[in-house]
C-alpha cells in the first residue's frame, strides 16, 4: 500500500529548531521585546514570510515581515552551514527504506537551506524528489506542499507516509490525505497532535513503527 516517505526538514531531519528559536529570540530582543513560546509555535512549519508575518504582528515590530525574514535569513544562512546537526536516528531511517520506498524531502524552508543540508549531511542521493516552499503559493498548514511532492513522487497521497515534528505540518500532511506520523522534538512537544495516525517518541520509533506498516519483505 505505501510506496514513498516523506521527510519534513526542521526539527525532524536535522535539529534546527533550537537554531531558529536562538535567532528568532535575539531578533525580538534587538527590538527590546520578548518572543511568546505560543509565538514560535505558530510560526513551525509554515513558509518563511508567513512565519514572519505572525512574529511581526505578535510582538508590534515596527519593520515588516519582509525585513525581518531578511535578518533572520541572514543570521540562519551561517547557521545552517556550521551548526545544522542530523537528529538521531535520522541515517537510520534513511538507510532503512532506501531502495525499498521512494524518498522526499518537504520542507517549509527555503530551497537555499534544503540544499546546504542535504548536501551538509550527504544524503542527497537518497531523495527522489526535494521540494521547498518557494515553490508553493500556501504554506503549511494548507496541504498544497504535500500534494505538490505526491504528484512529483507520481504516486496518490494515500500511499505516502508524512514525518512531521510540528503540529502546522502535520496537519499539512493530513489534510493531503497522507498516513502522518508526528516524531515531536523538544521544542514542539506541547503542541497538539490528536489528529495523527501515530506520534513516534524518536526516528528510531518511527522506523518501527513503518516496518510493522509495511510488512515483512519489504
Amino acid at each position: 500500500m505505501f510506496k514513498a516517505l516523506i521527510f519534513d526538514m526542521d526539527g525532524l531531519m536535522i535539529d534546527s529548531e533550537r537554531l531558529y528559536w536562538q535567532v528568532e529570540k535575539d531578533l525580538a530582543g534587538s527590538y527590546r521585546k520578548e518572543v511568546k513560546e505560543e509565538t514560535l509555535w505558530k510560526m513551525m512549519g509554515r513558509r518563511p514570510i508567513e512565519g514572519l508575518r505572525i512574529f511581526v504582528e505578535d510582538l508590534e515590530l515596527p519593520i515588516s515581515a519582509e525585513e525581518a525574514l531578511a535578518l533572520r535569513d541572514a543570521r540562519m544562512r551561517e547557521k545552517y552551514r556550521d551548526e545544522s546537526e542530523a537528529m538521531p536516528g535520522l541515517f537510520h531511517i534513511l538507510d532503512t527504506f532506501y531502495g525499498k520506498l521512494k524518498l522526499a524531502v518537504c520542507t517549509g524552508a527555503q530551497r537555499e537551506f534544503m540544499e546546504v543540508v542535504v548536501d551538509r549531511l550527504k544524503i542527497r542521493e537518497k531523495f527522489n524528489v526535494l521540494q521547498a516552499s518557494d515553490e508553493i503559493k500556501k504554506g503549511k498548514p494548507d496541504p498544497e506542499i504535500y500534494l505538490s511532492t505526491c504528484v512529483r513522487l507520481g504516486l496518490e497521497p494515500k500511499q505516502c507516509i508524512v514525518l512531521e515534528d510540528s503540529s502546522n505540518g502535520a496537519l499539512a500532511g493530513k489534510r493531503a490525505g497522507c498516513y502522518t506520523i508526528a516524531v515531536p522534538s523538544e521544542y514542539s512537544r506541547g503542541q497538539d497532535f490528536s489528529f495523527v495516525d501515530f506520534v513516534a517518541s524518536d526516528l528510531f520509533a518511527a522506523e518501527k513503527h513503518i516496518s510493522g506498516l509495511l510488512g515483512p519483505g519489504v
